[in-house]
């Protein structure tokens, strides 16, 4: 049993406990409104969801940089749409989208009662590839960084998830033994093949209840884990 021989539990962010996609709904909705935008959120979500998934798949793989991750993201999901929109609105758009996303702090069902339950167990890290500036805002305003001993991002150890130099650096400043440590998150590639690859135990956070392999231990909701831990 894992709850047997666990010491240090290391969380991913943005879709595991912090709810990336209704955050980020809110965030559009709200510059849109801003800006007096015509544009139906629930159709541009349709577009920029799978968008900035691809996107960030090559931000990870180092294919592209933060700026064209944040960019890129905003003018391929316009030019799907058929909305012609000039480089200067992209830029305030996409400038005021990191600005004000950390200010809607919506969590998953049951992430307090589960770091309330580990945190008198375990220690709790966060292993994220989001940026320092936004990820810091993003645990305080949700009232949950004081759950977490230490947080890597990958601006501060150099690489990204599934990079095991990542988890290795996460690993040292959580001063924690990989033997006695495990991964949660919700990117098979990421998260839990990169935790994997690199010695630790892995949870796969399903939410949408995606194919995944047997082999790979995974949670639908985040009040299973209390059953595995």
């Amino acid at each position: 049993m894992l709850k047997d021989s666990k010491k240090a539990i290391f969380f991913d962010l943005d879709h595991t406990l912090w709810d990336f996609e209704k955050n980020s709904a809110l965030t559009f909705q709200f510059i849109f409104e801003k800006h007096c935008l015509s544009i139906d959120c629930n159709l541009f979500l349709e577009k920029y969801v799978p968008v900035n998934a691809q996107y960030w798949k090559l931000f990870r793989d180092d294919k592209i940089t933060k700026h064209e991750l944040r960019y890129g993201r905003f003018r391929e999901t316009f030019s799907q749409m058929g909305i012609e929109a000039g480089d200067e609105l992209i830029e305030t758009l996409a400038h005021e989208y990191i600005e004000h996303l950390p200010g809607f702090n919506h969590l998953y069902d049951g992430a307090i009662e589960v770091l309330d339950y580990l945190k008198e167990k375990y220690s709790l890290h966060i292993i994220t590839n989001g940026f320092h500036e936004v990820q810091e805002h993003k645990l305080r305003n949700s009232n949950i960084a004081h759950y977490f001993d230490t947080v890597t991002n990958s601006e501060m150890a150099g690489c990204k998830k599934p990079n095991p130099q990542i988890f290795e650096f996460a690993l040292r400043a959580a001063n924690a033994d990989k033997a006695y440590s495990v991964m949660i998150g919700d990117c098979i590639e990421a998260d839990v093949q990169g935790a994997i690859d690199c010695g630790l135990d892995a949870i796969y956070f399903n939410e949408h209840r995606l194919d995944a392999p047997e082999t790979i231990m995974q949670v639908n909701h985040l009040r299973e884990l209390k059953n595995l831990l």
